[in-house]
């Protein structure tokens, strides 16, 4: 796959917006997130051994929630990401003993 068939393959509604699927009468549409980058490099020295090279790229896609529809109406059902809420607590959580540590200190 050649890079620009790359970063075509990751624009558009189809990366944005999955596949519906129905069960049971209720059909899901399934949304995320998708962020793509990419980097690259050329070298080349006088006097030197001659080089250089580059490349790099990545892509990152978080689920966001799903469209749910049941009995002709559409609700939003948003994902839960837990990574994040620990990630969000253990901040949290530093912050404190941070603030408790300098507090500690001016009081002596």
């Amino acid at each position: 796959m050649e890079l620009r068939e790359f970063f075509e393959h990751l624009s558009g509604a189809r990366r944005v917006y999955g596949e519906p699927y129905e069960k049971d009468g209720v059909t899901v549409i399934p949304a995320l997130s998708v962020r793509a980058g990419g980097g690259f490099g050329k070298g080349d020295v006088k006097d030197q051994v001659s080089g250089g090279s580059g490349g790099g790229g990545g892509a990152i896609a978080r689920p966001l929630g799903a469209y749910v529809i049941r009995d002709g109406k559409v609700s939003w059902e948003p994902a839960v990401d837990v990574n994040r809420i620990v990630l969000g607590g253990q901040i949290l959580v530093g912050v404190v003993l941070i603030a408790y540590a300098l507090s500690a200190r001016r009081r002596r």
